[in-house]
């Protein structure tokens, strides 16, 4: 598996960009899915719930926009690649 310590400055930016965009999509979806467990049987989430998953999701939101600018700014084809070799 390839190293992100030999990426360009751009590249490590968009792999960092990349983690932390996977963290909040798994913080989104482990608290979508621990609130749906609670009102599995009927029932509905909190103001305060759903509040604190509209939270993750324009943290999420945010960090998928970062991601986006980041990878745009990688104009070697190459590392593109060694990239997208270390998100999969």
């Amino acid at each position: 598996m390839p190293s992100a310590d030999n990426l360009s400055e751009a590249a490590k930016i968009a792999h960092r960009a990349f983690i932390d965009m996977s963290n909040s999509k798994k913080a989104h979806f482990d608290r979508l899915l621990a609130i749906d467990a609670i009102y599995e049987s009927g029932g509905a989430p909190s103001l305060a719930e759903n509040l604190e998953l509209e939270k993750l999701l324009a943290n999420h939101d945010k960090n998928v926009l970062a991601f986006k600018t980041a990878i745009v700014a990688i104009t070697d084809d190459a590392e593109k690649q060694q990239l997208l070799q270390l998100m999969s």
